[in-house]
């Protein structure tokens, strides 16, 4: 393995940085929108174009907004939204830098809009710890497309047999070994020897 590929939302990154509750568990309260109607007006409609690049976030949400909660600012909500979805796996990340130490080149393969991934590689500084991140916005693709795996494939300048992927969605696992990538399933609390030792099983 050369390149390991790494998820974020369910294996790097955990919900509230407070407590790990899902990050909009206190929307209502603390911004007076009720989350199945922003899940309905925004992300049923806007988020299979915010996600792949062909809409940006801020004036997609601005509008839907207008309509749903008028006296929220698309801003406040994204703030809000990126800083309760930061609760960073901090084992994992030290288990990530010793295999980066030893030699294996480390990517964020997940699927993220433009202004969180720059959120996650700045403001998380997860740049520090990867040396790029392949995201959906950036590639036009999402996971589990195959084009995600093969344009992430591409830009990360290996052949898909020396790749490895921790991802915690069973449908992302199953479409990486289909393109050929070493691929094995992230729970939380495990422990990333034991999660690579899978790859060995995968093929």
């Amino acid at each position: 393995m050369k390149v390991l590929m790494v998820d974020v939302d369910g294996v790097l990154i955990h919900g509230r940085p407070a407590d790990g509750l899902p990050h909009f568990t206190y929307l209502e309260r603390d911004l007076g929108l009720r989350l199945d109607l922003l899940q309905r007006e925004f992300f049923q409609t806007c988020w299979a174009d915010i996600i792949v690049g062909r809409e940006p976030l801020e004036p997609s949400l601005a509008k839907v907004l207008a309509k749903i909660a008028p006296q929220l600012s698309a801003a406040t909500l994204i703030d809000y939204w990126f800083e309760n979805d930061s609760h960073l796996d901090r084992v994992l990340l030290d288990e990530l830098a010793a295999l980066r130490q030893s030699g294996v080149t480390l990517f964020l393969a997940t699927n993220q809009e433009h202004r969180r991934a720059r959120y996650l590689m700045e403001q998380l500084g997860l740049n520090a710890h990867f040396d790029d991140i392949l995201y959906s916005a950036a590639l036009g693709h999402s996971k589990p497309s195959p084009d995600f795996f093969r344009l992430a494939t591409e830009r990360a300048g290996a052949l898909p047999g020396e790749i490895g992927f921790i991802d915690d969605m069973t449908v992302n696992v199953e479409a990486a070994r289909q393109f050929g990538w070493n691929a094995a399933q992230w729970t939380a609390g495990a422990r990333l020897r034991e999660t690579l030792s899978a790859f060995s099983h995968s093929r």
